[in-house]
């Protein structure tokens, strides 16, 4: 078979794709009128992971999990707009992980709130202003992100859905030779993590390392100038158009960062995979056993805990701290209700959700 005839093949399926995904958003219009009527929440994570996991099972060819999961995650984004536009919010700007985090959710076709912080990013979606809003949480090399944390006790927000997402950078530039370059700019976190691309590839060159507020700056002032590269996100080097020299520039080929998507007034529906945030606000934690009281409560019931974080207690002289807590299960599940019922006002549930990480 040549060249030409392997091209008609595949425009063929394309054709034959074409058509399929036009049947299945005429189904999910359907979908979109009967949720209307009955109030339904469009947004449904266990849903999409059903169908993923089914899919994956049924799998018998070259396709991955991962390139399943980005295919469809476009799909189902796209199938949602269909049955209910939808505003996210994420902490800008516009090209950063959280960008990328948010796409990878709610795809290219959604309309996006831009914000400036994490508090920002909390109080459109309290407000309204827009649906859903994607905060980072953690990163397995730098840890928690303390931001997140206590606006997660202060504000009255759900969890709906956890991203966990692979942080690659890039050396994007103008310049197609090391040789011409005079400048990097990155983040300094960046900078950090790429450390020994940097020592390895541009030691004794006398470039100098700038460093600017995010790595979409980095992109765009690179796009500006041709002396000149930045270590930044795929992403950025696509919006901004700088062409990629190397890719997967990283020290560590771990490095995960997590992002939250939060909701006003949302629960999830039981999977067969959930997770569970909380806030503990113990009574008397300056008493001796009172933390070990309270973990040994999930240890009788079987509940695996997953992390605990503690923050100061603000506005009191005492050293008191309050928790945040994340273990295996949904709060429908028999033991976390003997829980919850137990330490009453001083939990805070934050929500159930299909777990990632």
């Amino acid at each position: 078979m040549d060249l030409q005839e392997l091209r008609n093949r595949i425009d063929t399926l394309d054709d034959q794709l074409l058509n399929i995904l036009n049947e299945r958003m005429e189904l999910v219009q359907k979908v979109g009128d009967l949720k209307r009527s009955s109030q339904s929440i469009i947004y449904r994570p266990e849903r999409e992971k059903q169908i993923l996991d089914r899919l994956e099972k049924r799998n018998n060819g070259l396709l991955t999990r991962k390139a399943i999961d980005a295919i469809f995650f476009e799909i189902f984004a796209v199938s949602r707009n269909l049955e209910l536009p939808e505003r996210i919010a994420y902490l800008g700007p516009e090209g950063s992980f959280s960008h990328q985090a948010a796409e990878s959710r709610f795809g290219g076709m959604s309309e996006y709130l831009v914000l400036p912080t994490i508090h920002s990013v909390f109080e459109s979606v309290e407000t309204g202003r827009a649906k859903f809003g994607v905060v980072p949480i953690e990163n397995n090399q730098e840890g928690i992100v303390i931001e997140t944390v206590d606006f997660l006790r202060d504000k009255d927000l759900s969890i709906v859905a956890e991203v966990l997402l692979e942080v690659h950078f890039t050396f994007a530039s103008q310049s197609d030779t090391l040789r011409n370059i005079r400048r990097i700019y990155s983040k300094d976190i960046a900078f950090r993590q790429c450390g020994k691309f940097i020592s390895e590839y541009l030691d004794g060159m006398g470039i100098e390392l700038i460093p600017v507020e995010s790595t979409a700056k980095a992109a765009k002032l690179a796009s500006q100038e041709v002396d000149s590269a930045a270590i930044c996100s795929s992403i950025s080097a696509s919006l901004f158009g700088v062409p990629i020299l190397f890719d997967n520039i990283e020290d560590s080929n771990q490095n995960r960062t997590r992002f939250l998507i939060l909701a006003k007034d949302f629960v999830n529906v039981k999977s067969d995979d959930d997770k569970t945030t909380i806030i503990a606000n113990l009574p008397n934690t300056n008493r001796p056993g009172v933390l070990y009281e309270f973990l040994k409560d999930f240890n009788d019931r079987g509940i695996n805990l997953t992390k605990i974080d503690s923050r100061p207690l603000r506005g009191e002289a005492a050293f008191r701290t309050w928790f945040l807590v994340e273990f295996l299960g949904h709060v429908e599940d028999e033991p976390v209700k003997e829980i919850m019922h137990k330490y009453g006002t001083h939990l805070k549930w934050l929500g159930s959700y299909v777990r990632v990480s």
